[in-house]
């Protein structure tokens, strides 16, 4: 509740929900995206810093250089995702006729993103108390696979709050929102498995990304998840 309350702070503050017509008002605006983005980008920064810690508290060599890759890496994950799936969100709303709420819709995303940045800085001492506790590589990767779920969750229920006006005025709305957490989930895990790595493994040099042969990412998962709790 905290999360979703700061994040929605984070969204008052960046001055989305002001009204008014005019140059001024598109001025606002374009600042209070600069804001939120810089708040996603920021807190996203700290957990990717965190989350590279891994190889460190493993004793692994050059973990200083790990820990800078994944913390560059989260931000571009998170706006990365988002980037890429808008286009996407935009037709789909033009051709369910729903393009003049394009503007509030938006804003409400990048609410979302925010609230996601926001709950995984906030998940951020609770995965460094899980890798002081462990050294299994395959449970810290399951670890932060659920973190990034949990905060995914957050930011899908606060994006639900600033959905509801928009349902309420047009139900079709309730589908864009089904459309836009599927697009999104599809593409930010294909984008994390093409980012790799994040944790850096052991007997594998520290890279910023990866140049063996593409996988499928959710075959992957499903292996690293039944590693994880089969051993």
């Amino acid at each position: 509740m905290f999360t979703l309350q700061t994040a929605d702070d984070v969204l008052r503050r960046a001055d989305w929900t002001a009204r008014s017509d005019g140059n001024g008002a598109r001025g606002r605006s374009a600042h209070s995206l600069i804001r939120l983005l810089s708040c996603i980008v920021t807190f996203a920064f700290l957990y990717g810093a965190v989350m590279g810690s891994f190889r460190g508290l493993a004793g692994l060599p050059s973990w200083e250089w790990q820990m800078l890759f994944s913390a560059t890496k989260v931000p571009l994950l998170l706006t990365g995702s988002f980037f890429i799936t808008l286009p996407t969100f935009f037709v789909l709303s033009t051709l369910l006729g729903l393009r003049q709420d394009f503007t509030a819709t938006v804003r409400a995303l990048f609410a979302a993103q925010a609230g996601l940045a926001i709950t995984l800085a906030a998940l951020a001492p609770l995965t460094m108390l899980c890798y002081a506790s462990t050294s299994n590589y395959s449970q810290a990767l399951a670890l932060n696979g659920l973190m990034f779920a949990v905060a995914s969750l957050a930011g899908q229920m606060l994006l639900r709050v600033h959905y509801r006006p928009l349902i309420a005025r047009n139900p079709r709305h309730r589908q864009m929102l089904l459309a836009w957490g599927t697009a999104y989930a599809f593409v930010a895990i294909q984008l994390a498995w093409l980012l790799r790595p994040f944790l850096g493994t052991k007997g594998l040099e520290v890279q910023f990304l990866r140049t063996d042969v593409w996988d499928n990412a959710y075959v992957v998962v499903v292996r690293l998840i039944w590693r994880a709790v089969f051993g």
